[in-house]
């Protein structure tokens, strides 16, 4: 099978084409033909080893992991003792992030329990955008951020890969939602269902007056205090992604800066959850919430497509054809 290897961190020009057998699902796994996978910051992240601390969880000295990918759709081609909601032939969608990454090869192992079945109105293509960027929103509204129907949530990177799926789903969940994005954006964010847009250039959310239950934090940066300024009496800031020194500060003072407040603030550490995936996934099914793909690439052009996403400008996700 065809995959895409890397076995020093660096740019995505390390990343290499390299042709490994076919691997065999043990007990509990399945074996997933890859149809289609989507790129996540996260993939860069890891590839670069940016932050350099992420190196104790991933290798020091040379990756753990040396095929990338998170995201994935495909067909099971096999399975595992002990596999029960999947056999041959079925369709699947799925986030490998806690088992060992690998969506970037025609071929992967998955534990059974991070795959779901993938509605057959859905593309291929459209299935593998969705897992990561879409539980993390979910997540960072539901769980840490506590959102209630009738209550607003801000939503600061509205036209990321996150951003987009967060729009969507707090206007699923009952919410006023105000999106904030740059200009060229500000029809997407209302297409998604946005009830008002910021244009960041021209205007300071943190200093309008406005105030928010909740403040998801997909991308840019502001202070910590800035969005505390932003939240409402009881208002909860959870940072899913940003510039770096944005996700430091809700990971190491955002806990120290609620003591006392009234407010909550903090960081998302997005977590594999089945119920999750599936409850997303019935979201697309249903038509409520839709994957927005910037661009989709051929397998063969997967560093270009990678690269592409670091320089920040993609709009929702970046998709990937593998067969």
């Amino acid at each position: 099978m065809r995959a895409i290897t890397f076995y020093e961190y660096g740019s995505p020009q390390v990343l290499k084409h390299e042709e490994r057998p076919v691997p065999t699902p043990g007990a509990g796994q399945v074996l997933v033909r890859v149809r289609a996978c989507a790129l996540n910051a996260a993939d860069w992240h890891l590839l670069r080893a940016d932050p350099f601390l992420a190196r104790l969880a991933v290798g020091l000295f040379k990756p753990r992991y040396n095929v990338l990918g998170c995201d994935l759709a495909g067909v099971v081609e096999a399975v595992g003792s002990g596999v029960t909601r999947f056999k041959a032939g079925d369709e699947v969608m799925g986030e490998l992030g806690s088992s060992n990454w690998g969506a970037f090869a025609e071929y992967v192992c998955a534990p059974e329990g991070v795959l779901a079945s993938k509605p057959a109105s859905l593309g291929f293509e459209e299935a593998a955008a969705a897992p990561l960027a879409g539980v993390t929103a979910l997540q960072g509204l539901r769980r840490e951020g506590r959102l209630q129907a009738g209550e607003s949530v801000l939503v600061n990177g509205a036209s990321g890969g996150v951003g987009t799926f967060a729009v969507q789903l707090a206007k699923a969940l009952g919410a006023k939602v105000t999106a904030v994005c740059s200009a060229r954006n500000q029809d997407l964010a209302r297409s998604l269902g946005a009830d008002e847009v910021i244009d960041y250039a021209k205007e300071d959310f943190t200093r309008n007056g406005q105030r928010y239950d909740v403040i998801l934090a997909a991308n840019g940066y502001h202070s910590l205090s800035a969005y505390e300024r932003a939240l409402a009496p009881g208002g909860r800031y959870v940072m899913t992604g940003g510039a770096g020194k944005q996700m430091a500060a809700a990971l190491l003072l955002g806990p120290l800066r609620s003591l006392g407040s009234g407010k909550r603030m903090g960081a998302l550490t997005m977590k594999s959850n089945l119920e999750d995936l599936e409850y997303l996934r019935d979201r697309l099914a249903d038509g409520s919430v839709r994957s927005v793909i910037d661009r989709t690439y051929p397998f063969e052009e997967l560093p270009q497509a990678l690269a592409y996403l670091e320089e920040g400008h993609a709009r929702g996700k970046v998709a990937i054809h593998v067969s």
